[in-house]
């Protein structure tokens, strides 16, 4: 651990936030063949479904100490979810098969999270398609089924939410107390050829048939002067973390212009009203 941050210190970095994403997909996944190219051999192990999920959430639990002994504080990633197929909603699927979902959800979780507890960490769930929580209501929902654990709250990424039609920053004033990370991520939406919806179509990203795609920051449809201005009001210090995804770009060009963005929208939250020093007392006692 030392080292690490030794090297991190050598060029002048830090270390904010750690991410499992793969294996937190798999705590509460109905568990196929795909998880086993995201999950380390260990927590695969035989493949069982009911053993990956026991094993992912054991590696949950690792990862809030491992985040302790680092000195970080926030740890983002998935939670995986067994309802998210039904989504779409047929067969017919009544309240009761979704709240068999959030419960499972509230049992898996809520001993990693006091786990997380124990050692002083935040989970960030990434709201995010695939997820128990992918727009604000079903954020709400998730809150509930783990009894408004304080150490559950978001990584927030509007990418994920703007093509959905969810109001990204409706979601950060919803959610003012429990936003622990941020993703700088763009998207665009409304575009395509008409021949692929919301859903994807089963297209790659970058097919320019698509109706929505994942853009280098500052090239989509995303409002982040709304978004920093919102940050701001709220209270959020955290870091503005890019996650640089853009099928049609060089990696480095994109990274490199994307961290530029990110400085430039970036400015301190206001230290009083911009109309406080018209205050006569405040002058004359600035003045004495």
């Amino acid at each position: 651990m030392k080292n690490k941050r030794a090297l991190l210190e050598s060029h002048g970095l830090k270390c904010l936030a750690i991410g499992n994403h793969l294996v937190g997909q798999a705590v509460c996944d109905l568990i196929d063949e795909r998880h086993q190219s995201i999950v380390p051999a260990h927590v695969w192990g035989d493949g069982s479904p009911e053993g990956v999920r026991q094993r992912a959430a054991q590696e949950m639990k690792d990862t809030a100490r491992a985040a302790a002994a680092f000195g970080v504080k926030t740890v983002t990633g998935f939670t995986g979810s067994s309802v998210w197929h039904a989504t779409y909603a047929f067969p017919p699927t009544s309240q009761a098969f979704w709240d068999k979902g959030f419960a499972d959800f509230g049992q898996r979780w809520t001993p990693i999270l006091d786990t997380f507890e124990a050692h002083g960490v935040q989970f960030a769930l990434e709201v995010h398609p695939t997820e128990i929580a992918f727009d604000i209501a079903s954020a709400q929902r998730a809150i509930e089924a783990v009894k408004g654990h304080r150490r559950f709250g978001f990584n927030f990424d509007p990418s994920h939410l703007g093509y959905q039609g969810v109001d990204y920053v409706k979601f950060l004033r919803t959610f003012t107390d429990r936003v622990f990370n941020v993703h700088m991520k763009d998207v665009w939406w409304g575009r395509g050829d008409g021949t692929v919806g919301v859903f994807g179509g089963h297209t790659s990203f970058g097919d320019p048939r698509r109706f929505w795609d994942f853009r280098s920051l500052g090239r989509g449809m995303v409002d982040f002067e709304s978004i920093i201005v919102a940050l701001n009001d709220i209270g959020y210090a955290g870091p503005l973390s890019v996650e640089w995804e853009d099928s049609r770009m060089d990696r480095v060009h994109g990274a490199t212009e994307s961290a530029a963005f990110c400085k430039r929208l970036d400015f301190p939250a206001a230290a009083g009203a911009f109309d406080a020093v018209f205050d006569k007392d405040k002058q004359a006692r600035v003045g004495g």
